[in-house]
């Protein structure tokens, strides 16, 4: 017996040891890692590579994603007329179980708020319901669009990247903000306009506290939108066929102010109509997966009558611009297109609003060009979705950016006057509240 005992101590003696070898061998290597290489007279060390591979998995989530998304919203289209209001009930229930049973992900504004106020610590924990419950709300027809899921799970994965190497302060920020990039990058296809919206939409203020994290955004970003145009060939031009733009006047710049300032003013309508209906859907005191059936009974009631309002717009937005349209429907739309985004941001569900306030923009764009035929539509749509785009989320320079890269609009100065506009007109209290600084929020 005391035979038996000693060999049992040896055994575990050895595992110790191969245990504590292996860890030194670790931390060697991470030094190794950490040294510039040798080789290269260049900047370039373990950091780009982290980058660069924090980028590639950044491309390689965002494009199943985008596969699976595309699957569901092919398999889901088929449910028609009538058909759509159950189906987006159950698929409001069915995400808000998910919401309850495996964690509740949060929304945009814990994201900004963990990256200013937590140091960049996204909890990659909850990326499992985000995914899920996010897959159904976009798939099913919810007027939000996936970008919010992408940043949250990529940037959680950059926060997971950080802890293992054992980042700390503003390294571990940049790599969760190089994560967020890459994601975001990856649906839009614009590796730059990804990167400034990531530090952007922290802080319309404050975006140059964050600079540290450009670079580690620009490379991630850039190789997240080659793996993911490579799996989808998603990104690679314009996705939206605005007309052709010819500058007729040397004054459009001030055409596209008065047009942004028309879109800021729907900003507000859709930031009042938001808060309205939170407020409502705060004093419903019952689980969340109640929530989200009532808010996905009447995005289905609005889809029935208006099938265009129905997903976030990324292909209903050449549908509206291909089509001719009444005044009448159009303005319908649009009042419907508000509701549904604040409903669907307010009840629970999952997804991003920069898309769908892209369709606003372009379907107030078509009125004003329908009230006044003598404007240029592509001007007047524009300038619409820079507009209120800007005035929601305090991003002048992403947006301008974005819209110049996803529509191939190519007078740059028209699209940035109405970024500039919405900007500052937006409410002072922010639509994203994690925006204001802890202060105002204390205050507040």
């Amino acid at each position: 017996m005391p035979l038996l005992n000693f060999q049992t101590y040896i055994k575990h003696s050895q595992i110790c040891s191969l245990k504590i070898k292996n860890r030194r061998r670790l931390v060697n290597y991470l030094n190794i890692l950490d040294q510039p290489i040798r080789f290269s007279p260049f900047v370039f060390s373990r950091n780009f590579l982290l980058w660069a591979l924090l980028g590639i998995i950044g491309g390689i989530i965002s494009g199943v994603y985008w596969i699976v998304l595309e699957m569901l919203m092919h398999g889901l289209a088929i449910f028609e007329g009538w058909q759509v209001v159950p189906v987006m009930a159950l698929s409001g229930l069915f995400a808000g179980f998910i919401i309850y049973f495996f964690g509740d992900p949060g929304e945009i504004d814990l994201i900004v708020n963990n990256i200013r106020f937590n140091k960049g610590k996204l909890d990659y924990r909850n990326n499992f319901s985000m995914v899920l419950s996010s897959l159904l709300c976009v798939g099913s027809g919810g007027s939000l669009g996936p970008e919010a899921p992408l940043v949250q799970v990529t940037g959680s994965t950059g926060s997971w990247f950080g802890k293992v190497l054992r980042l700390k302060g503003e390294d571990f920020r940049s790599m969760t903000i190089a994560g967020m990039a890459s994601g975001f990058t990856a649906l839009f296809g614009a590796p730059l306009g990804g990167s400034l919206f990531s530090l952007e939409i922290l802080h319309h203020k404050h975006a140059a506290e964050y600079y540290q994290a450009i670079i580690p955004a620009f490379v991630a970003s850039c190789f997240s939108y080659i793996i993911f145009a490579l799996i989808v060939h998603l990104g690679l031009g314009p996705i939206w066929d605005l007309p052709t733009y010819e500058m007729q006047d040397k004054f459009d710049f001030a055409y596209a102010v008065v047009f942004a300032v028309a879109a800021t003013a729907f900003g507000w309508i859709f930031i009042f109509c938001t808060k309205f209906l939170k407020g409502m859907f705060s004093k419903l005191v019952s689980p969340i997966f109640i929530k989200t059936f009532l808010g996905g009974l009447a995005l289905g009631l609005i889809a029935y009558f208006f099938p265009l309002t129905r997903y976030f717009g990324h292909h209903q937005i050449n549908e509206l611009l291909l089509t001719e349209l009444s005044l009448e429907f159009l303005a319908a739309i649009l009042a419907f297109k508000i509701l549904a985004i604040a409903i669907t941001v307010t009840s629970g569900w999952r997804g991003g609003f920069i898309i769908p306030l892209f369709f606003v923009g372009a379907t107030l764009g078509l009125i004003i060009h329908k009230l006044f035929p003598s404007v240029d539509p592509a001007l007047a749509i524009i300038s619409c979705m820079a507009g209120i785009n800007a005035c929601v989320t305090r991003t002048p320079m992403s947006t301008t950016i974005l819209l110049a890269t996803l529509t191939g609009f190519t007078y740059f100065i028209p699209i940035l006057f109405a970024s500039l506009t919405g900007y500052f007109l937006a409410p002072r209290i922010p639509f994203i509240s994690s925006q204001m600084t802890q202060k105002v929020k204390t205050q507040e």
